[in-house]
């Protein structure tokens, strides 16, 4: 079962530049507290959706193409949100329940910690503080971020996919690929990622087969409110 919708998944998602990775609540669940549980069964199969590089291309261009004429708040969330609420189409006689990378509970906890979801599918590593034996960082607080094997840091983590009446016992774990093993790097990423996020050296902390292109980079390093301009929209 869980390869049939897999496939549909990627037929559906691909050509789009999305990925989706199968991983069960209960790997999610087991390294996270309490509060940060997803409340579906330990075996409920659930997918994780990244976006690729081409995505801006292959779906977000022609989206804000096609609703051009409608008000668009933020032209990446409701690309990425019109086409993981049509993949229920796909799933006429199942139940998909989705949740997306930016929303939030009542409490103001996100409804899913986006990194940890990507590693138990095995998406990409996510790399943190304990992954460094010789930590230099004392008192600083330091945040963990996710590499990808073919990506590196050039790719965003959109949001689940939940099949709640699909139960998965003995799906197997797949391993993230590991591919910052050395600890000078592992040191040099987080270093990069922590102090000198915005000039994005971290996302090539790897040698990567595909990264954002010019026109991509330079709409996500505009602020928000500006880069109606570049996509062609009034705000």
């Amino acid at each position: 079962m869980e390869r049939r919708v897999a496939e549909r998944l990627r037929s559906t998602l691909g050509p789009l530049g999305l990925e989706a990775h199968a991983f069960k609540v209960g790997w999610y669940n087991a390294v996270l507290q309490p509060a940060f549980h997803l409340p579906y069964p330990d075996d409920t199969l659930a997918f994780v959706v990244l976006s690729t590089p081409s995505m801006f291309d292959k779906a977000l261009k022609p989206f804000v193409n096609k609703e051009r004429l409608k008000i668009i708040r933020d032209p990446v969330d409701q690309c990425v949100s019109h086409h993981l609420s049509r993949v229920k189409e796909k799933f006429p006689d199942q139940r998909v329940d989705v949740m997306f990378d930016y929303e939030m509970l009542p409490s103001r906890k996100p409804k899913f910690l986006a990194q940890t979801a990507a590693h138990v599918a095995g998406a990409a590593y996510y790399y943190q503080r304990k992954d460094v034996k010789l930590d230099p960082w004392g008192k600083k607080k330091i945040f963990g971020v996710c590499i990808h094997p073919k990506y590196g840091g050039w790719f965003a983590i959109r949001g689940l996919l939940l099949f709640p009446d699909i139960q998965v016992p003995f799906l197997e774990q797949p391993a993230p690929v590991d591919c910052v093993s050395q600890e000078e790097k592992r040191i040099e990423l987080l270093e990069q990622f922590n102090f000198h996020w915005q000039d994005g050296r971290y996302r090539d902390i790897i040698e990567v087969k595909e990264r954002y292109s010019e026109e991509q980079r330079a709409y996500f390093a505009t602020p928000p409110a500006e880069r109606f301009r570049l996509l062609g929209l009034s705000q």
